[in-house]
């Protein structure tokens, strides 16, 4: 082989060998954007599917909160008996119950959320525990009135969180 046919070779295969780096460049970028585009539509499908169930999610959080306001719970909770340890322990099981009831909605919350509304239900025992500890509350009826008199006063612990949520389903849309 001489010079003139190894050049003559070579540019042959210059232009065949730019041809495939172009058309691989081409083939990956295009099988990329397809993959995406993939992505996309079934992330797209699956957030339609879901969005139901979050908001539902998110609503029953909300009704829990609502229920677990003490001026609500004191409504809702009638004391069956003048102690004021068992309507404590009464208003208590109450929230638990209720808690427990939507223990699974967690999965459908972000977990800053999550964290805000058992804080919230735990502050709220919190609060009633003080107020039956005090010395002037000796009976049920004297724990109902203290901590609606405490309610009047302060902002119910659940506020917080159900504004937390309310900001959370906004940033959804």
């Amino acid at each position: 082989m001489d010079v003139e046919q190894i050049l003559g070779l070579f540019l042959y295969a210059v232009p065949a060998l730019i041809t495939g780096i172009i058309a691989y460049y081409f083939f990956k970028e295009h099988t990329k954007n397809e993959d995406g585009r993939r992505r996309f539509l079934l992330k797209k499908d699956l957030q339609v599917d879901a969005l139901p169930i979050r908001l539902q999610a998110y609503e029953r959080m909300a009704l829990f909160l609502e229920r677990i306001t003490p001026s609500k719970l004191l409504i809702r909770v009638n004391p069956t008996s003048s102690s004021k340890e068992s309507y404590e322990a009464l208003l208590i099981q109450s929230i638990e119950q209720e808690f427990e009831h939507n223990l699974s909605q967690q999965i459908y919350l972000s977990d800053k959320c999550w964290n805000i509304i058992v804080a919230a239900k735990n502050a709220t025992i919190q609060l009633i525990r003080k107020a039956s500890l005090l010395e002037k509350t000796n009976s049920a009826n004297k724990l109902r009135e203290v901590l609606l008199t405490e309610m009047m006063e302060r902002r119910a612990p659940s506020d917080a969180a159900l504004a937390f949520i309310k900001e959370e389903v906004k940033n959804i849309w």
